[in-house]
């Protein structure tokens, strides 16, 4: 899968695309095989540190939602690492969704709310409070979601921030998804009507 997140990095920081989010590892992916799970961080180390350059090179910030701090020791001190190196690049945002569960944020989000409550008496809750408190905060919400291997569930990512976000499906397995198979998404999502809730103009 490394070459496929590599294809479409290198795709969206081409076409000016100012924010690609990927879904790198779950909550729930914990529950796999503990030999394919110490194989999938290995693989993550791997990636962060022959990746800086590239993404110095084509001005690309690097970034990471999820409950980081429960990641293993050295896979956090390899994303800190990373996370400083690019944090002065101004072109395309990448976020990799690292233990990462949508359920999980809203919890953490609401529990944010509640510590403030308890540290200085005052509890607003309203959208805005609460999007300021997901791991996202001072991102955009996504405009497209690519699912990739037919599958046609969200998996619990961004559960909040999807609530309009265009979804597009293809049958192709992540590690086959070319930078071909990103043109089209984004050449469909071009062609829709977005209507937030409202009526279309057309």
């Amino acid at each position: 899968g490394i070459r496929a997140v590599r294809q479409a990095v290198e795709a969206c920081a081409r076409l000016g695309v100012p924010y690609l989010t990927l879904y790198a590892f779950s909550i729930e992916n914990w529950k796999r095989p503990h030999t394919e799970i110490k194989l999938l961080m290995a693989l993550l180390r791997e990636y962060l540190k022959k990746e800086v350059k590239e993404l110095n090179k084509q001005n690309i910030r690097l970034g990471v939602i999820g409950r980081v701090g429960e990641l293993p020791k050295p896979v956090q001190r390899d994303l800190q690492n990373a996370l400083e190196r690019t944090q002065r690049n101004t072109g395309l945002r990448l976020t990799l969704a690292l233990n990462y569960g949508a359920r999980a944020e809203l919890v953490d989000a609401v529990r944010a709310l509640w510590r403030k409550k308890k540290s200085d008496g005052s509890l607003t809750i309203t959208e805005d409070s609460l999007s300021e408190r997901l791991y996202t905060r001072g991102l955009p919400d996504p405009d497209l979601l690519i699912r990739t291997s037919g599958e046609l569930r969200l998996s619990n990512f961004l559960l909040w921030q999807v609530a309009y976000s265009e979804i597009w499906v293809t049958e192709t397995l992540w590690p086959d998804f070319t930078q071909q198979d990103l043109f089209q998404a984004i050449i469909d999502y071009q062609k829709r009507e977005r209507r937030y809730g409202g009526l279309g103009l057309g």
